[in-house]
């Protein structure tokens, strides 16, 4: 799906909320997951400048589940670390965006450099 406007952030948020629900993720769970799936979306878009995000059901011997991965070619990240410190952040927002992203899912894995874009994988599991 691409996301490069404001319109293609609600369509994700829609879709991944789809998805959470056939991969029977609890209610919870299902939040936790859109609200992730949400915020790096609009970091793609804001960020990013646009992008695409992949999301699938995916099953793991008898786990099933619900992975999303975010991509931009954007300016990319110079310091991963530092940018998911609670508390800093790029511009205007409150720093919650990525670090609390990852603590919504059960796998988050970012990969990004300067000049290279960012990448996102985000996996949460049915219980």
């Amino acid at each position: 799906m691409p996301v490069d406007t404001d319109a293609d952030v609600v369509k994700v948020r829609q879709a991944v909320r789809g998805l959470t629900q056939q991969a029977r993720l609890s209610l919870v769970d299902q939040t936790k997951f859109v609200t992730a799936a949400s915020e790096l979306a609009r970091n793609t878009l804001v960020h990013g400048g646009g992008g695409h995000v992949e999301a699938q059901v995916v099953s793991e011997g008898r786990r099933t589940g619900v992975r999303a991965v975010f991509v931009d070619d954007g300016p990319g990240i110079a310091d991963i670390d530092l940018a998911m410190t609670d508390g800093w952040t790029s511009g205007t927002g409150l720093g919650l965006g990525l670090s609390g992203s990852r603590r919504l899912v059960e796998r988050f894995v970012i990969d990004s450099a300067p000049g290279a874009g960012t990448r996102v994988e985000i996996v949460s599991w049915s219980r």
